[in-house]
């Protein structure tokens, strides 16, 4: 049997594609988004350990919910890169920060696996956001992100766990692989849970130098009235699901999606829909 290679230029060229297509929805459930990733985050946050004017590289920052809580943190002398594949995200970024009143906040259009246009050994920390887990060649990243770090800076990233603590995301993309009649991933596909199991993370984070690294487990559950409103964000926000749909004809994408919202409905109770999910946060120190 053949077995096709997976092509890593091709999913960051459809990676960037989806991310330009949704960075709107996804800055527009910004509330929602810190609501289910704030805590998180915070413990992400606690773990670079940054100060008054600390200065923080965000990798694959996205519309920057993250972000702004770096520059919170650091002050108005510190500064905050934000860093991601997709221009259009950014831009959103960009303007949070504007509305926000922190000029410390800059943005850079760079690949993660590829930082060479970020200053070497200048920042205090580095943090990336369910971000890592999307990149090819994770090592690259990794590497990268180290050499911006001076000695003694961390790097703390939010990760998801495994695929049975992330039921309100695992179970969509069950059904939607199973309608589309999808193959297993190829070896070295990234995807949600590619640093979940257990010492997978660790490992990456001591293959590249990091020493003292961490892992903590957060409970993320994501709460909304009701699980049609977990779908339509996911819909709206979530592009990777759709590009798995894309051989699937409308009928048959609205029954996909119709299966999803009645088998998230398990997740309905008397404080509305609470879908399960768990991040692992990983820091280490250079």
């Amino acid at each position: 049997m053949t077995t096709t290679a997976f092509d890593s230029a091709a999913y960051k060229r459809t990676t960037l594609a989806q991310w330009e297509t949704a960075a709107e929805a996804w800055d527009r459930w910004g509330p929602a988004i810190e609501d289910w990733l704030g805590q998180a985050t915070e413990v992400m946050l606690d773990g670079t350990a940054i100060t008054t004017g600390g200065r923080v590289l965000d990798v694959a920052a996205g519309a920057g919910g993250q972000t702004l809580a770096a520059a919170e943190r650091v002050g108005p002398s510190g500064y905050v890169l934000a860093t991601d594949i997709s221009p259009t995200i950014l831009e959103y970024a960009a303007r949070a920060a504007a509305r926000a009143g922190l000029p410390q906040v800059h943005t850079l259009e760079a690949d993660g696996e590829d930082l060479a246009a970020v200053e070497p050994s200048s920042y205090d920390a580095v943090i990336s956001r369910v971000g890592l887990i999307y990149f090819p060649n994770q090592r690259a990243a990794l590497e990268g992100m180290c050499r911006a770090l001076r000695p003694g800076g961390r790097l703390s990233a939010v990760v998801y766990s495994t695929a049975d603590r992330n039921e309100f995301f695992s179970l969509p993309v069950g059904i939607i692989r199973r309608v589309a009649q999808l193959p297993p991933p190829l070896p070295g596909q990234p995807g949600p849970f590619s640093l979940g199991a257990p010492g997978v993370a660790e490992e990456a984070f001591r293959a590249v130098g990091l020493r003292d690294v961490t892992v903590t487990a957060v409970p993320s559950p994501v709460r909304m009235s009701r699980a049609a409103d977990c779908v339509r964000f996911e819909q709206e926000s979530f592009g990777a699901l759709h590009q798995m749909l894309v051989g699937v004809d409308a009928p048959g994408q609205a029954a996909t999606w119709q299966e999803i919202t009645d088998e998230l409905g398990r997740f309905e109770g008397p404080d509305g829909f609470v879908g399960p999910c768990e991040m692992l946060v990983v820091t280490g120190v250079k």
